[in-house]
């Protein structure tokens, strides 16, 4: 039996959170709101949430500053709301973790398909998988990626990753010793081209070496920076 899948939706007005329920709720989804990011980071440490739908532009704290707090103890997928022309501030968006952007003014539709979407890849929500069986599993010396559960096991023990950083991993691991550059993995990872700096890939390898060190060195050491270049992922036996 699935389990209920709970929402947090974070926006300043009262107008936008009560259409995104309203949507929300015909997929049977369990809504919770906040209005501002001091009552969203809050709710998002204390409670566990499948996806939270947050606001970049809030008083007191904002989306960006949320984000970051949330990364330091949380992996639940993010999908930024965004007003058009504020890129510069998506680009942080996904230096500090966010998964997806929704720009302003949006389909509520169009929202609840992109929540499905994260839903389906999010690592959290591995009970949407109907097939019983595992098939699609790559296994190194020190790393197991279980695709169909979204699950990452180094030495044995899960690691907790965001959706953004299992996709990053997930495509460098498909493809060993095959050297990216960062436009390629915005491309890939992202689906997502812009003209601005390349930070965003560097921030995700980063917090992805940190997550897999915690757990083993020999699977952190396994992304490499090729310098100049990009990152590829190196499989060794040591």
């Amino acid at each position: 039996m699935e389990k209920d899948v709970k929402i947090l939706v974070v926006d300043d007005e009262e107008r936008i959170r009560r259409l995104l329920k309203m949507y929300l709720e015909r997929e049977d989804y369990i809504i919770d709101e906040a209005e501002d990011g001091i009552e969203a980071l809050s709710k998002a440490t204390s409670n566990e949430y499948d996806v939270i739908l947050l606001d970049l532009m809030m008083p007191g704290k904002d989306g960006i500053e949320v984000c970051r707090e949330l990364r330091e103890k949380k992996a639940t997928p993010v999908i930024m709301l965004t007003a058009k022309g504020e890129e510069v501030n998506r680009v942080q968006g996904f230096e500090v973790g966010t998964d997806d952007y929704i720009v302003k003014p949006f389909s509520p539709r169009e929202v609840v398909l992109r929540v499905k979407a994260l839903l389906r890849r999010a690592s959290q929500t591995s009970f949407l998988q109907t097939e019983p069986t595992t098939k699609d599993v790559i296994v190194f010396p020190h790393l197991t990626i279980d695709n169909d559960a979204h699950r990452v096991m180094a030495e044995g023990k899960e690691v907790s990753l965001t959706p953004k950083e299992y996709e990053l991993l997930y495509f460098l691991a498909k493809a060993p010793d095959k050297v990216f550059d960062r436009e390629q993995l915005l491309k890939e990872v992202w689906h997502y081209e812009f003209f601005g700096d390349l930070r965003t890939v560097d921030t995700h390898v980063k917090r992805l070496r940190e997550k897999l060190n915690k757990v083993s060195e020999q699977a952190a050491r396994m992304i490499v920076t090729v310098w100049g270049v990009g990152y590829k992922f190196e499989v060794t036996n040591g």
